[in-house]
């Protein structure tokens, strides 16, 4: 029986650490830098790129999601960001982007 007290305590502890794993988490995108970008210090970048291609696409209802597009803009950005770490990732998308085709999209 004594073998099985560490057990027993053991598994409830990790019952009662798994919902404060799965808690919910909020980030601002705009104090990101790209340093923290870059090294995946924050989330996972897909994530950030995911919600990034969404903020500056400016297309509501638009349910299509053009792959090669999205990824092609996060090299631009990671290739920029790789020199320019402090920045502020959200600064650094525009300036990669320039002010006209925020999407990265054709027309």
């Amino acid at each position: 029986m004594s073998e099985l007290k560490p057990l027993l305590l053991g598994s409830m502890f990790a019952l009662l650490v798994v919902p404060a794993a799965l808690a919910q988490v909020t980030i601002d995108v705009s104090k990101i830098t790209c340093g923290q970008y870059v090294l995946d210090q924050v989330t996972d970048f897909r994530t950030i790129t995911a919600w990034l291609h969404g903020f500056y696409s400016g297309r509501r209802n638009n349910t299509v999601v053009d792959v090669q597009a999205v990824q092609r803009i996060a090299d631009k950005v990671e290739e920029y960001c790789r020199s320019h770490r402090d920045m502020a990732l959200m600064q650094a998308v525009e300036t990669t982007l320039g002010g006209g085709d925020r999407a990265g999209s054709k027309k």
